[in-house]
């Protein structure tokens, strides 16, 4: 899977240190909790009404609704309409949303959160592939790695390759893991959707030495038979 020819050009590995939060990705299913008044007071955004306990301070919860980041990167929310958030961070988001909604509510403070994140890896060995959701925003390479237990015994640690989709085309970065000066890539930060392919080392498959057994085993018959002989003769 996903073999690379010998002059095949990868792309320039990302700076771990400039990509260290998670941004907005398509499919994303986006979340939000809004409160008024820097958060004195809880708005229930699905009845569109104001709840709040004694002291003014709100004390019930919203039911939080999830809005699908759309394939054009829109997300249809409530009041605002639709509204372009892919390739933001989450607190870019959350300023955006502040920042649109006061024209509605007094001082609107947002929590955002995001659902269904993923990454798929394939450790370097078959029939070990895993889909390993994002619960955090800073998931790094390392991170979803271990998660997996490992690169597995039949993977090279210094062919891994990240595929990533990049306004609409795949790139595909080579990381090398096997020593300590990879150590900055490994702390690259996932996105949604990427795929983490280690190389596995070849092997001769269990059918072929089967095939080959009885040849093996006719061929130094063979030899020994002839050594025999020529040690009789002689």
């Amino acid at each position: 899977m996903f073999k690379t020819g010998f002059d095949y050009q990868y792309a320039k590995t990302p700076d771990s240190s400039k990509t260290s939060e998670y941004k907005i990705s398509t499919n994303d299913l986006l979340s939000f909790t809004m409160y008024t008044n820097d958060g004195f007071k809880l708005i229930d955004l699905t009845a569109f009404t104001t709840s709040s306990g004694s002291g003014g301070i709100g004390n019930s919860t919203a039911v939080a609704n999830l809005y699908l980041v759309e394939t054009d990167g829109y997300v249809k929310l409530p009041v605002l309409g639709r509204r372009k958030l892919i390739g933001l961070t989450i607190r870019e988001v959350e300023q955006m949303l502040e920042e649109s909604y006061s024209a509605f509510y007094v001082k609107p403070f947002i929590i955002v959160k995001i659902s269904n994140r993923k990454v798929i890896l394939f450790p370097g060995n078959t029939g070990d592939a895993r889909i390993i959701p994002l619960t955090n925003n800073n998931t790094t390479l390392i991170d979803v790695i271990a998660i997996a237990g490992g690169i597995s015994l039949n993977g090279k640690a210094k062919q891994v390759k990240l595929i990533r989709d990049v306004n609409k085309k795949h790139e595909v970065y080579l990381i090398d893991l096997s020593t300590i000066k990879g150590i900055k890539d490994a702390y690259l930060v996932l996105q949604a959707n990427d795929i983490i392919y280690i190389e596995p080392r070849k092997r001769v498959s269990s059918k072929v030495l089967q095939e080959l057994t009885p040849i093996l085993s006719l061929l130094s018959t063979t030899i020994l038979t002839f050594t025999l002989i020529y040690s009789i003769k002689k």
